[in-house]
């Protein structure tokens, strides 16, 4: 069984209830279909029932009824919602009217379903930009408990079984925050580690990637990986964690026992941190692209819960994917 049809079955057993805000639009609809066929997931479309009646008929898809359909403009729970968004956003100048609006914004509806126990996880992207999929979440999940920012990962499917866990590896930050202070990628490196554990099933053994190994190279953006390797070893003793290192000395044995000999990590790493979001970013496209490797995400990582952030561009594969995941996500919680 490969590791996306593992994440499917997690999900299933998991039982999750996912949220998919932009519940008409054409890809959501048909991946709908096939997630509660699969019974992948329970399924909240939020959108006009009759546009989503509609074109569910002209998809020809014969699940869609099994989702629970939300109106945005019209349900029993828009005043509790509404005073869920008030408590928590009235220092910052929420009024119950200007509450009233925002519950029947889909993003919005569906951050609040989660936040008052009716969701366990949301998927949404295909229509939004990222920025209008993350502003509730931030508002109004927030991070986990000693987390401060959010990052993406990709789990990176190589052809190339000698690297990671039978060529799996997790990459992060490849999506999200451009230049981590040392703390925050101290923060990155430990819920990369969660995020291998609970999706990907694998011990994560981390590497703190740098053009340094082991105080090899000087610089400011050295001791900014030293510091974050010492701080992430505080914060999650539990887990392997080392650097700073090369990526070759990461990866490779030979290379890592020379440069490294004391690491745990070095040469066996199935986790890599990368020092900023430029360098994870291409890093992963690489990769991907060179070594024909599959990558999967990103999963947004660092919430109170999940919410993952689909491309626009995205096809029907990619949402059901997501929402396994983040199913898996939810469970792991």
């Amino acid at each position: 069984m490969d590791l996306l049809q593992k994440i499917k079955e997690n999900a299933r057993l998991s039982g999750k209830t996912i949220v998919l805000p932009e519940g008409t639009e054409e890809r959501t609809l048909q991946a709908t279909d096939i997630l509660l066929s699969e019974k992948i997931a329970k399924i909240i479309l939020i959108g006009n029932p009759d546009e989503i009646a509609s074109e569910a008929t002209r998809l020809n898809l014969k699940n869609i009824g099994e989702a629970i359909i939300v109106d945005p403009k019209n349900h029993d729970k828009m005043e509790a919602y509404a005073e869920i968004l008030l408590e928590l956003r009235k220092s910052k100048g929420m009024t119950m009217e200007k509450a009233m609006v925002l519950v029947q914004d889909p993003l919005y509806l569906a951050t609040l379903m989660i936040k008052a126990g009716d969701a366990d996880g949301e998927v949404a992207g295909a229509l939004n930009a990222t920025g209008d999929v993350l502003r509730p979440a931030f508002q109004i999940i927030k991070t986990m408990p000693g987390i401060s920012v959010v990052s993406g990962a990709f789990i990176m499917i190589l052809k190339d079984k000698t690297f990671g866990d039978n060529g799996m590896m997790v990459f992060a930050d490849c999506a999200v925050h451009p230049n981590p202070t040392a703390s925050e990628l101290a923060e990155i490196a430990v819920a990369t580690a969660k995020t291998t554990k609970a999706i990907a099933k694998m011990e994560p053994r981390v590497a703190m990637l740098s053009f340094s190994t082991m105080g090899s190279g000087k610089h400011e953006m050295v001791d900014k990986v030293v510091e974050a390797t010492r701080l992430a070893k505080e914060m999650a003793p539990e887990f392997q964690i080392d650097g700073e290192m090369q990526a070759d000395a990461a990866i490779v044995e030979a290379i890592g026992a020379q440069k490294a000999p004391n690491s745990a990590v070095a040469g066996r790493a199935n986790v890599l941190v990368f020092p900023t979001l430029e360098v994870g970013n291409i890093a992963y496209k690489l990769v991907q692209r060179l070594a024909g490797a599959e990558a999967v995400g990103p999963i947004l990582q660092g919430m109170a819960a999940p919410i993952n952030d689909l491309s626009r561009g995205c096809s029907v594969s990619d949402i059901v994917n997501l929402v396994a995941i983040t199913a898996n996500q939810a469970a792991g919680l």
